[in-house]
Formats: C-alpha cells, sequence, structure tokens
C-alpha cells in the first residue's frame, strides 16, 4: 500500500499544498518563490527519497517566516497521514551528514510527542543572492521555525546538531540532508517487526 498524502493549508498569510510519497525516489515538483529554500527542500526529498510536489505561496511582503514555518507544518502533517499508525517501521533514526568544513548530525523518533532540540550554531545573518523573478535571500531565524511546524504536525521529535561548521549555507543545507536521512532510516518498514506497531504500549499517540 503506497505511503502518500496530500495536505492543503490556507490561512490569511499563506496557500500551501503538498502531496508527498514517503515511497519514493526523490523527484521534487514544488513551486517554491524561496530560491534558497527551494532548494534546502529539493535536498531533503533527493537524500531521503521522497517524491514531493505542490505549491507554496505567502505573505513574502512581509518577510520569510509565515511562509517557512507553514511549510513545515504542511510537511509535518502530509508525514503524519502517511504513516498512519507508524505500524511495521523502524520508528528511529540517526544520521550524521559530513560537508565540507560543516558536520551535522540528526536523530529522530516517531513516537507521537513533538519535541525539538535544535542547536543550528547559525549566525542570524540572512543569506542574500541576486535573481531575478525569485527571492532568492534566506532568513536563517526562520530555519528553526521551519523544524519546530514540521514536529509539532509530524508528531515526531527531533534533535539536530551542528557540530562545527562555518558557512551558514553549508550548516543549514547538512541539517536538511542529516533529518531526510535520518527519517528515511526511521520510515523504513523493518520486515522483522511483522507489521507490529514499534511501541510497548501497542499504540503510538
Amino acid at each position: 500500500m503506497a505511503r502518500t498524502a496530500s495536505v492543503k493549508r490556507t490561512t490569511g498569510e499563506t496557500q500551501i499544498e503538498l502531496t508527498l510519497n514517503i515511497d519514493g525516489s526523490g523527484k521534487y515538483q514544488v513551486e517554491n518563490p524561496i530560491g534558497f529554500f527551494d532548494h534546502m527542500l529539493c535536498s531533503f526529498c533527493k537524500h531521503g527519497l521522497f517524491d514531493l510536489t505542490g505549491t507554496i505561496k505567502g505573505d513574502l511582503h512581509v518577510d520569510q517566516h509565515h511562509t517557512i514555518e507553514d511549510t513545515g507544518i504542511v510537511l509535518g502533517e502530509c508525514f503524519k497521514i502517511a504513516l498512519k499508525d507508524c505500524a511495521g517501521i523502524y520508528r528511529s533514526g540517526f544520521f550524521i551528514y559530513p560537508m565540507d568544513e560543516t558536520l551535522a548530525q540528526a536523530a529522530v523518533d516517531f513516537g507521537g510527542r513533538p519535541f525539538l532540540v535544535c542547536n543550528s550554531q547559525l549566525t542570524g545573518i540572512p543569506l542574500i543572492s541576486l535573481n531575478e523573478g525569485k527571492q532568492s535571500s534566506f532568513q536563517t531565524d526562520c530555519f528553526e521555525d521551519f523544524w519546530q511546524g514540521f514536529v509539532n504536525s509530524a508528531q515526531c521529535n527531533l534533535h539536530l546538531d551542528v557540530i562545527r561548521g562555518r558557512s551558514d549555507h553549508h550548516k543549514i543545507e547538512a541539517c536538511f540532508k542529516a533529518v531526510s536521512r535520518a527519517i528515511r532510516n526511521a520510515v523504513e518498514i523493518d520486515v522483522r517487526r511483522g507489521g507490529s506497531i514499534p511501541s510497548t504500549k501497542g499504540i503510538l499517540i
């Protein structure tokens, strides 16, 4: 059975619609107005082998916060719906990702209890790039907001740490890739589990 989900979120600030296939091949086709953010979501899908399609629109005349945070909320909800009761999966995953001078690690558990620990060591200075037709700058202070929205909706806990690094670009990208690989490990089907719920409670909530 395909593990897929489609979620639409419309507010006075954003209009976001995403369709996720957990068991994909890394295809990414999302209309995303923020260039660097688009690159990060594309990397997330490529390294996690998730397929993601849809559109992202938001009040960028205000700033990027609402758009980025709400995308995290929608993506997390997609994972929650697609995983259903989490029967048969490994449930938790861990990955350390090196990117040049940067080393990032992520640990995730789809245990039904949302919690985020994020030690990204970012400077808070926006990444700036000039590109006609697309806003390529990225508010680095929205990075944690994205993952907070994700864990709240996915009902998972995520520990995300930059062990070392210099470039904010590398830190953010290494984190996205580390999380995608950790999630990939967590949501893979464990054949030895035989389709049972990965919890002594018999339920994840």
